[in-house]
């Protein structure tokens, strides 16, 4: 049985020229079809299912800022959609976790209990995945984001909530480490990185403290302040909120009450909160 930590080092070495796979033609038929009945149900839930509306705290948002998970679970709250380009991210990162694995499989690992159900204080969620029998969490991420796992800075800025996520799955399991598994989007790097109980949240008191947040009728604080874009003395979206589906909603006060301006840069829309001076570039209508 392979050792999880060998294993990008066996990953790499199946793209070696003249590389033989370990596993016999049966098995590497089994994991390809199975890699490919995968790729179906990815396009089928991107391009023809209708969009789920989250009605129920999952365990894999408990990471996530209070006001942000507030406005997930408002009944009766729209949200607006993310853009076709920003679905299209999306899609292909989850194409490539599901390739990741793939890969895992391939390289002579020992892939279980994907997807399988977890429970803390009554909030359900479902674990990626162990592998060589070490809870794992798969993920796909941008050159920016990848350097905060491969350098182990990853608690020290987290605002999409991974460590929260993979802390209630440990609980779940009574772990005192787990790992998240990662590929850079844009390099195709691969990483891991080991999360040990010390750098853990307490899921149990997370989730009983958010399910008193969510019954509120005003949402919590704005999770992060506007800072500076370059030194026009205008104001953007942080991170932590450009990928959320209610900027619109939370930042409709800013611009003197008519809320974000969207402009479109070389690398996608900036969203900005004050505009002190206009930028030379194509304004987003209607965002």
């Amino acid at each position: 049985m392979k050792n999880i930590n060998t294993l990008i080092e066996d990953i790499y070495k199946l793209f070696e020229v003249n590389n033989k796979c370990e596993l016999d033609k049966k098995e590497i038929e089994k994991t390809l079809d199975n890699f490919a009945i995968e790729v179906r149900g990815i396009l089928q839930e991107y391009l023809f299912d209708e969009p789920k509306k989250r009605s129920n705290l999952r365990l894999s948002a408990i990471g996530k800022p209070d006001r942000q998970l507030w406005y997930d679970l408002q009944e009766g709250k729209k949200e607006k959609y993310f853009d076709s380009p920003t679905r299209i991210k999306f899609l292909y990162g989850h194409l490539l976790e599901s390739l990741l694995l793939t890969f895992t499989k391939l390289a002579g690992h020992t892939v279980t209990e994907e997807q399988k159900e977890i429970s803390v204080a009554g909030v359900l969620g479902h674990q990626d995945c162990r592998i060589d029998d070490m809870l794992v969490d798969v993920k796909s991420a941008s050159g920016a984001s990848f350097k905060k796992f491969a350098s182990g800075r990853l608690s020290e800025d987290d605002p999409f909530g991974y460590i929260g996520q993979l802390s209630a799955y440990a609980e779940d399991k009574k772990e005192k480490e787990a790992a998240f598994f990662v590929i850079d989007k844009q390099s195709g790097q691969l990483t891991l990185l080991k999360i040990h109980e010390m750098e853990m949240i307490n899921a149990e008191d997370r989730v009983n403290y958010l399910k008193k947040i969510i019954k509120k009728t005003t949402p919590p604080s704005r999770c992060y302040n506007a800072i500076p874009h370059g030194t026009s003395g205008n104001y953007k979206l942080p991170i932590g909120c450009v990928y959320c589906s209610h900027k619109h909603y939370c930042w409709s006060d800013t611009n003197g009450g008519k809320g974000l301006r969207g402009f479109h840069y070389a690398k996608g829309i900036q969203y900005l909160t004050k505009v002190a001076r206009v930028p030379d570039v194509l304004e987003e209508v209607n965002v």
